[in-house]
């Protein structure tokens, strides 16, 4: 049986109130006020969820970091979107998927999560092995996205990718090497934005499976961006070609 998860986080826990997602009960440090937490109180009396009261110390206990708030949720396991729903459901435009090749930090994933549902993304899709997966740190560093933004995990990322290609969407891996500079690129259509990991980039798999390697232009003797911030530029350019501005 899987154990329960905790959302942390006093705007985690308010965005997943919201979001109506399941809550089993919410932990609240005693002495706490405020309005964030005076809304998250007015929420969970109107969704009927249990609050109860605890020192920090009990708290602290309970929380995977120290950055919980004083606020915490209780709910089942994270419940993951299944690949072949997110594809369906992307909506009337051309969807717009990022896929993770093996990102290994929770933070990371997090706050790729935060910037992708930003920017209008309609899905992330996640190894189910040697990756971050949806733990506490990732949900709370997404900020509440993660409770609208739908993750899919998948066994195979290169036979994903093919089946997205079928689907008619093209394949933009983000790579060091890349033939041409990010901007170029042409988003939109139905496009999935492939983002490596941290210091490995791209599988060798998963690089052949891209349409374009596009690059970023860098200075310096910095090899390479953070995997999160890379990703956001490049999410960013997706978003800005098909708004328009």
């Amino acid at each position: 049986m899987e154990e329960k998860r905790m959302i942390e986080g006093r705007r985690p826990v308010m965005e997943a109130l919201r979001a109506g997602t399941k809550i089993t009960r919410i932990l609240l440090q005693k002495g706490s006020r405020g309005k964030p937490v005076d809304d998250i109180l007015a929420l969970a009396k109107e969704y009927s969820v249990k609050v109860e009261y605890l020192d920090k110390a009990a708290l602290d206990k309970r929380a995977t970091s120290r950055n919980h708030q004083g606020v915490m949720a209780e709910t089942p396991p994270f419940r993951y979107t299944p690949f072949a729903d997110i594809l369906a459901k992307a909506g009337d435009k051309p969807p717009f998927l990022v896929l993770l090749d093996h990102i290994q930090d929770p933070h990371n994933l997090g706050a790729l999560i935060r910037t992708a549902y930003a920017a209008g993304c309609d899905g992330i899709i996640i190894p189910e092995r040697r990756a971050a997966q949806m733990t506490p740190a990732a949900v709370r560093t997404a900020a509440g996205a993660a409770e609208y933004l739908p993750v899919a995990k998948v066994v195979n990322l290169a036979r994903c990718l093919d089946e997205c290609k079928d689907a008619g969407l093209w394949v933009y891996g983000a790579d060091m090497d890349g033939e041409s500079v990010y901007t170029t690129g042409d988003y939109q259509g139905g496009t999935v934005l492939v983002i490596g990991s941290e210091g490995e980039g791209l599988g060798r798999l998963v690089k052949e499976k891209c349409d374009h390697l596009v690059q970023l232009p860098m200075q310096g003797k910095v090899a390479s961006l953070n995997a999160s911030v890379a990703g956001a530029l490049l999410m960013y350019e997706v978003y800005r070609q098909r708004e328009g501005f």
